[in-house]
């Protein structure tokens, strides 16, 4: 016999459509954002990109900030499953930094953002613009650095790596080696720009492990 559907059951379907669609908007909103900022997002721009009416996407995000903090989230759990865990499966000390950093580099190659890294794209929107969104970046980009920076210095505490410099300025050069990266390849799209990060960071922290 069919069951009816129950006033339960509708609420549950609405949550979960409302889940998929919110979850739509804002990968949408990341990979736009990486492409023409974040300050260029707008909710029409992101109806029309996906087929939504306006109000249904108003109806997930009531400012123009509130969907700018969601994006950030998103694209922070995009960055976490695509280089962070994948990094994370290695062992600690010199082999992790490595990890971090070649995973960094391999989501870049893989295109998972269309211009380049997310937060890369609109650290520099934002440096001058105090607020909750400059706020939600920094938050990411500490976070990041205390990944690499613990296994820099499980690194050193094994003896892996030189104890000078501290770890912190090695997370420093590790980190504008990656950003150089990031910005050559995204401007001119060539690997080889890739691989001379990949050099840059042997110098620092030394060879790549098989």
């Amino acid at each position: 016999m069919n069951r009816r559907p129950t006033a339960e059951t509708h609420p549950r379907r609405e949550r979960e459509d409302g889940r998929r669609s919110r979850s739509a908007i804002l990968d949408t909103a990341a990979r736009v954002a990486t492409v023409e900022g974040l300050d260029g997002l707008s909710i029409g721009g992101l109806a029309e990109r996906i087929g939504m009416s306006k109000s249904g996407v108003y109806a997930h995000f009531k400012s123009k900030e509130e969907l700018q903090l969601a994006t950030i989230d998103r694209a922070g759990e995009i960055f976490a499953a695509e280089v962070v865990a994948p990094a994370r499966a290695r062992p600690g000390g010199r082999a992790r930094a490595w990890a971090l950093a070649d995973a960094f580099l391999a989501h870049l190659q893989r295109g998972v953002f269309p211009g380049g890294c997310f937060f890369a794209a609109v650290a520099g929107e934002f440096d001058t613009h105090p607020g909750r969104v400059k706020d939600a970046i920094m938050a990411f980009q500490d976070g990041w650095g205390r990944e690499m920076e613990v296994a820099v210095a499980e690194a050193q505490a094994r003896g892996e790596l030189p104890e000078s410099p501290d770890a912190a300025q090695v997370v420093f050069e590790v980190n504008a080696l990656l950003l150089m990266g990031h910005s050559s390849f995204t401007m001119y799209g060539d690997p080889a720009l890739l691989e001379a990060a990949r050099r840059g960071l042997e110098r620092v922290l030394g060879p790549r492990p098989a």
